[in-house]
C-alpha cells in the first residue's frame, strides 16, 4: 500500500511543474540521444572502413575538437540573435545533412572537412537548448529540469551504445543514417513544437560577448567548469589508455564503463529533485570532489573490479552535478545574453575535450599514479572555486526572484 500512494507523489515532484515544450525538448533530447552511434565508434570507422592510420584519423578527430571549440560561441551568438528555436532546428538539420555526407565520402581530405563542419553543427544546439530551458522553466525548477535532460542524455547514450556496437559489425553506414534520422526527428519536433522565447530584440540591451567576458562571475565560472571538464574527461581519453598499459582488454573498459550508464539512469531521478532545493554551489563542489576522489583511487586499482568500484565513486559524483551548472549558467545570465552565456559554458567543455588528451596522455607517460593523483587535486581545486563563488551565484539568484515580481 505504501508503495502505491507514495509513488505518484514521487513522480510529480520529479515531473509536475514545467511546461509542455520542455518535455517536447526533453523527448527530441532523448531521441537525438537514442541515435548517437557515429561519435562513440569514429575512430574505429576511421581506421577500419576507411584504412587510414592512427596518425591520419588522430589528425582527422583533431579537426572534429577544432570545430567544436570554435562552435559553441558562434551557436551562442546565433541562439541570441536569430533565436533558440531555428538556431536548434539548423544545427540539427546541418548536422543530418553532415552525417550523410561524411558516410559516404571516401577522400582523406573529405573526411577531415566533413569532420570540421561536423564538429562545429553536432553540438550547436546545446547553447539553444540550454536558453530555451532557462526561458521556459522558473528558476527554482531549473535545477530539476537540467537534470532530467543529463537523464535523457545518458539514457539515450546508453542504449545507444550498445546497439551502435552491435549494428557497427554490420557495416557502418547504417550508423550514420540512425544518427541522421534521428537528428532530424529533433529538428522536426523543435521546429513543429516550441515557440520562440528570446527575449524581445526591441525591449532587450543591446550585448556582445565582451559583455560576456565583462562579467568577473562568469569567468570564473568558466575557468572553473574547464577545469572540472579536463577532470572528467580523463574517464573518456587517459582512463581506457591505462587499462590498456596495464595488460587489459578493451572489454575490460566497457565492462567498468557499463557501471557509469546504469548508475546515473537508476541513481539519477532518485535524486534529482532533492538535490534542487540545495545551494547549487554546495551541491557542484560535492559533486567535483567526489568524482576527483572517484578517479584518485584509479591509481591503487588494477582489475576489473577495482576499476568498476573507481567507476561507481565518480559516477556517484556526477549524479550530483547532473542539471546543476545549467542552472548556474542560467542564473548568472541576463535574458537576451542566455544564449551567449551558455556558448562560454559550452566552450569550457570544448576546451576540456581538447586538453585532456593532450596533457593528460604526457602525465600517464610519466607516472599512471601522478596522472591520477593530479586530476583528483585538480577537482579538489574545482571544488574549492565553486565554494567561493558561491555568494555570488546566491546574489544573483536573489536578484532573478525579486525581479519578476517588480
Amino acid at each position: 500500500m505504501t508503495t502505491v500512494t507514495e509513488s505518484p507523489g514521487f513522480l510529480r515532484s520529479a515531473t509536475g511543474g514545467l511546461p509542455r515544450p520542455f518535455w517536447v525538448l526533453f523527448a527530441g533530447t532523448l531521441v537525438n540521444r537514442l541515435g548517437t552511434m557515429v561519435e562513440p565508434f569514429i575512430g574505429i570507422y576511421l581506421t577500419q572502413a576507411r584504412g587510414m592510420s592512427l596518425a591520419a584519423a588522430g589528425l582527422v578527430m583533431t579537426m572534429f575538437g577544432v570545430g567544436s571549440l570554435l562552435s559553441q560561441p558562434f551557436a551562442g551568438w546565433l541562439a541570441d540573435h536569430f533565436g533558440r528555436r531555428v538556431t536548434l532546428a539548423g544545427a540539427m538539420v546541418a548536422t543530418a545533412v553532415t552525417f550523410i555526407a561524411l558516410g559516404y565520402t571516401t577522400s582523406v581530405h573529405g573526411i577531415t572537412v566533413a569532420m570540421l563542419v561536423l564538429g562545429l553543427v553536432v553540438d550547436a544546439y546545446r547553447p539553444a537548448s540550454q536558453a530555451l530551458v532557462a526561458d521556459l522553466v522558473s528558476p527554482e525548477d531549473r535545477p530539476r529540469a537540467f537534470g532530467l535532460l543529463f537523464w535523457a542524455v545518458n539514457l539515450g547514450f546508453s542504449i545507444a551504445m550498445v546497439a551502435g556496437g552491435w549494428l557497427a559489425e554490420a557495416g557502418f553506414t547504417t550508423l550514420f543514417w540512425i544518427d541522421a534520422v534521428t537528428c532530424l526527428i529533433f529538428g522536426v519536433l523543435v521546429w513543429r513544437a516550441i515557440p520562440e522565447t528570446r527575449p524581445d530584440r526591441s525591449e532587450a540591451t543591446p550585448g556582445r560577448f565582451a559583455d560576456v567576458l565583462r562579467d568577473k562571475a562568469m569567468v570564473a565560472f568558466f575557468v572553473i567548469s574547464l577545469i572540472f571538464a579536463f577532470v572528467y574527461l580523463q574517464a573518456y581519453t587517459t582512463l581506457p589508455l591505462a587499462m590498456s598499459e596495464q595488460g587489459m582488454p578493451t572489454s575490460a573498459y566497457g565492462m567498468a564503463m557499463a557501471v557509469n550508464g546504469l548508475l546515473i539512469v537508476i541513481v539519477q531521478p532518485l535524486t534529482n529533485t532533492w538535490m534542487s532545493r540545495r545551494d547549487p554551489s554546495a551541491v557542484l563542489a560535492v559533486g567535483f570532489s567526489v568524482v576527483g576522489v572517484g578517479l584518485a583511487l584509479t591509481a591503487f586499482v588494477s582489475s576489473t573490479p577495482g576499476y568498476a568500484v573507481t567507476v561507481a565513486v565518480w559516477t556517484l559524483g556526477e549524479v550530483v552535478t547532473a542539471g546543476v551548472a545549467g542552472a548556474i549558467v542560467a542564473t548568472l545570465a541576463p535574458a537576451h545574453l542566455r544564449g551567449r552565456y551558455s556558448g562560454l559554458y559550452g566552450l569550457a567543455w570544448s576546451g576540456g575535450g581538447m586538453l585532456a588528451p593532450l596533457a593528460g596522455t604526457r602525465l600517464l607517460a610519466v607516472s599512471p599514479i601522478l596522472l591520477w593523483l593530479v586530476v583528483g587535486g585538480l577537482a579538489l581545486v574545482a571544488a574549492a572555486g565553486q565554494l567561493v563563488l558561491g555568494p555570488v551565484i546566491r546574489r544573483r539568484s536573489r536578484v532573478q526572484e525579486v525581479a519578476p515580481a517588480e
